[in-house]
Formats: structure tokens, sequence, C-alpha cells
């Protein structure tokens, strides 16, 4: 059990049997009345938001993850294996559990696979990855970083948002969690 005067942004609860991540909190002691905390809270398995206020000093579930470092070998139909890095079991997760993280999942990456009563919440992918471009418009003399953007897609399928000087057959660095490119590799 935690307290709502100990929720921090990152703390993990349940509430209504599903786990929830604490966004946004603030303690608010009003004049009149007693102290309560305001918080925005995201699920982890759909990825809503909601905002609820607790009582000060009430207590709720806090929800145990555990992390695993995991690295996906290969896919296989619609499962992606992926293998312990410290037990080397293999485990199958389907494209439906690891979400729209999927299209930048590549064979041989590392990732953490938090679980939460035996059921796999989410894949944590690293905060950039590095993929080729197998297909877009080619860059024309003249392109400029500060010019307009054209769409690629990626190794992995996953279309982004490039430069006009990017061609195909470079590999690009791309920020996983907001889907934006970073630079050339």
């Amino acid at each position: 059990m935690i307290s709502s005067n100990d929720f921090r942004s990152g703390v993990s609860i349940v509430l209504d049997g599903s786990v929830w991540r604490v966004v946004e909190f603030l303690h608010v002691k009003p004049g009149k009345g007693s102290a309560f905390v305001r918080t925005k809270l995201k699920s982890v398995t759909s990825g809503n938001t909601v905002e609820k206020t607790f009582r000060a000093g009430e207590t709720v579930p806090q929800a145990t993850l555990e992390k695993s470092s995991m690295q996906h070998t290969y896919k296989e139909g619609d499962d992606f294996v992926f293998m312990d890095m410290e037990t080397y079991e293999e485990s199958r997760l389907t494209s439906a559990q690891i979400g729209d993280r999927v299209k930048y999942l590549s064979e041989g990456m590392e990732v953490n696979v938090v679980r939460w009563n035996e059921q796999v919440l989410e894949v944590e992918l690293p905060n950039s990855v590095v993929l080729e471009i197998v297909e877009t418009d080619p860059g024309v003399k003249g392109d400029t970083a500060t010019g307009g953007t054209k769409p690629a897609t990626l190794e992995t399928g996953a279309t982004i948002m490039v430069p006009l000087f990017i061609s195909q057959g470079e590999r690009i660095r791309i920020d996983t969690r907001d889907d934006k490119y970073m630079g050339r590799e």
C-alpha cells in the first residue's frame, strides 16, 4: 500500500483491477477543509489518462512491476520471440501485447519487458533506435536542413517524416517516444 502523500511521477498504483502510472500530482491544502491530492493517471495497458482526486493520507495498493531485459531474436507468424538475457529462456509476445512500439522493433534489439501478475503490460524500447531507410523520394541538390520534410519508410515498415536531403539507403536515428527524426548515423 502507498499513501497519496507519497505519490511521485512514475509511481504505479492499482485501481479497479488495472495498473495506472502517476503522470502529474499536486498536493492542495485549502484554507478551509482537509487537504487532498489531485493526480493525473495514465493506464499502462490502454494509454488512457484520467484525473482523480485522493484525500491526503488515503492509501491505495501499489503495483509491483517486474522488469526483465530481453532480446528480440526473431518473428514467427504474428508472434515475436524474445530471449531472457539472464536465464536464456524464450517467450513469445503478440503484436497486440507489444502495441504500437512494434514498428521500431528489429531483430537483435534489447528491450525491457514490464510484467504485473505474470501479465505483460508493456515493452519498453530504447529512447532512440538506428534504422535504415528502404524507400523515400530521392534527395535533390539544394535541399537543406531548414527546408520541408518528406515521408520515408524504414526497414521495419514504419513511416516517419524526414528532411528533404535524406536519401534511400541511409541509416538514421529515430526518437521512439515521439516518432521524430534525430539525425543521420
